[in-house]
């Protein structure tokens, strides 16, 4: 990391997919040479949903000590100036029979639902959440894109995570659609917004966010609509850099 910004007391958190790539693809070099010219201006955190090995997949090896503050999983698995500050996991908050419930059931509502085309990977187990896929994680692109046309038109994430919140009710957890293939289940309040504990309120006169998924029930909503946070709503990497080039960069 470089010294400090010219804005120190101004961050901006960035979501990955949809915000600093295409879903799921590699940042491209111009996209990340401009995040690292604004970490020049003003104070820059990344805040994605995968785990540190997807991030690091997507935004190169070593991200958490390229910015000030780095988290995956929503802020589970945090850094700070490229040292590890916490790693909390939802098998110890839940149990492990809680955590069997939850899997047994996902692997049969899905042996039940009709779509085009089925692969591998229905249910990832991650430090900090479950992420379940009705097509399966092991999805071509072009397969990905395909069923994410068809769940628009048949609700397929939908349905099934209102069927997980009425026989989950109990466990108090979440559900966010994201991606174009999947959606997280985990604890309430352990959404982007956990990442906030991180971030006192007396260093930060403002805190932007910037993420695709911003609507109600998109894993971007909670924490761009927070009281803490100046949400932005982009549609793609060069939406996001026009957009913070407005704001920071002139």
């Amino acid at each position: 990391m470089s010294s400090a910004p010219e804005k120190p007391r101004i961050l901006a958190l960035f979501d990955v997919d949809g915000t600093l790539t295409i879903p799921r693809g590699e940042v491209t070099e111009p996209m990340m040479t401009f995040m690292k010219d604004l970490s020049k201006k003003i104070t820059v955190g990344i805040v994605g949903g995968s785990d540190l090995p997807k991030q690091e997949e997507q935004l190169g090896a070593g991200i958490a000590k390229v910015f000030p503050y780095n988290f995956s999983q929503n802020g589970l698995v945090a850094y700070k100036d490229g040292e590890l500050q916490e790693i909390q996991t939802i098998s110890k908050h839940l149990g492990e029979d809680n955590v069997k419930r939850v899997v047994n059931w996902v692997l049969k509502y899905l042996s039940s639902v009709d779509i085009p085309i089925k692969r591998g990977t229905f249910i990832e187990f991650r430090s900090g959440m479950f992420n379940i896929s009705p097509i399966g994680r092991n999805c071509s692109r072009e397969e990905r894109n395909d069923f994410e046309k068809f769940d628009l038109a048949n609700d397929i994430r939908k349905d099934m995570v209102a069927a997980m919140k009425k026989d989950f009710s109990d466990l108090d957890l979440t559900f966010s659609i994201g991606g174009q293939i999947s959606f997280d289940c985990f604890p309430n309040g352990w959404d982007k917004t956990y990442c906030l504990k991180y971030l006192p309120k007396e260093d930060f006169d403002e805190i932007h966010f910037f993420g695709d998924k911003t609507f109600e029930g998109g894993n971007d909503y909670e924490i761009f609509s927070h009281e803490r946070t100046i949400g932005h709503t982009v549609t793609s990497p060069e939406d996001t850099k026009e957009q913070c080039t407005k704001l920071f960069m002139s």
